[in-house]
């Protein structure tokens, strides 16, 4: 029975058809965390657990009525951003997100687990200048955050340098994600104007059954943040399921194998 108090979370991202990661995996933590999950469709691509073999983007005026029609009727507590391939999608979305007041949470969707690029050079850069300032959390791994800071990324001291210098860009919190980092992994939370505000330590689980890992961390951020909780607890709780996810995880395919989004319903 769905009830009034039902809470909304939009995903904003392109579809993947190994259903691991993009917006197949958003609605799937939607689901799981209890929330109703809607979708903009940014995308469409042909892939599996080894590559990324095609991409076709929507068309500005489809996307564009995707995320009017929803907001008109069922207007969302959260939005999750996550591949949209284009500058002029970038641009798009930006404009549209003008439309709303809730929280965004942004994931700077740059690389496929399998090391195919799923966004322009271009895009990167009006990505810096129109939508990370019309974030609420922005959600970057270690590659990505090399890209967002112009600097490598090797050790936590580096974390904290590519922090200040991200935060710049505009958004009013920063996790950056370690897991690309030797030995057991650390997310670090930052707040604009306060600096690291939370440590999150994890251990490494041994494992290639990671797809869809990033996509995952930033719709339970949003998920969580849909329900009304702080940013701290978003993020510790969205970490906590992650990980149990890809604890979980699903042998499939020759490649980089799905996490297990409803491992708690598991027999």
């Amino acid at each position: 029975m769905i009830m009034d108090k039902t809470k909304i979370a939009m995903s904003i991202a392109g579809s993947d058809s190994g259903g691991g990661a993009g917006i197949q995996a958003d609605l799937k933590t939607f689901a799981a965390l209890n929330v109703y999950g809607t979708c903009v469709l940014t995308a469409v691509t042909a892939q599996n657990t080894v590559e990324v073999s095609d991409f076709e983007m929507m068309s500005n005026k489809l996307i564009s009525s995707q995320f009017n029609s929803l907001i008109s009727d069922i207007y969302p507590n959260a939005i999750k951003i996550g591949m949209l391939g284009s500058d002029d999608v970038v641009l798009l979305i930006s404009e549209l997100l003008s439309k709303v007041d809730v929280p965004i949470v942004l994931d700077p969707v740059m690389v496929a687990k399998s090391g195919d690029q799923l966004i322009s050079d271009n895009a990167v850069q009006v990505m810096k200048s129109n939508l990370i300032p019309k974030s609420t959390v922005l959600t970057p791994n270690i590659p990505e955050a090399e890209v967002l800071s112009d600097m490598k990324i090797r050790s936590r001291n580096d974390m904290l340098t590519a922090s200040e210098k991200i935060l710049e860009l505009g958004s009013n919190y920063l996790l950056l994600k370690g897991g690309h980092m030797e030995g057991d992994p650390i997310d670090l939370l930052f707040k604009r104007g306060e600096g690291l505000i939370l440590e999150l330590p994890q251990r490494r689980i041994n494992t290639k059954n990671t797809h869809g890992t990033g996509c995952t961390f930033s719709s339970a951020i949003t998920a969580e943040l849909a329900k009304g909780r702080n940013y701290e607890d978003s993020v510790t709780i969205a970490q906590k399921y992650v990980f149990e996810s890809i604890l979980n995880s699903v042998e499939l395919g020759k490649g980089h194998g799905p996490l297990n989004h409803f491992y708690k319903y598991s027999d």
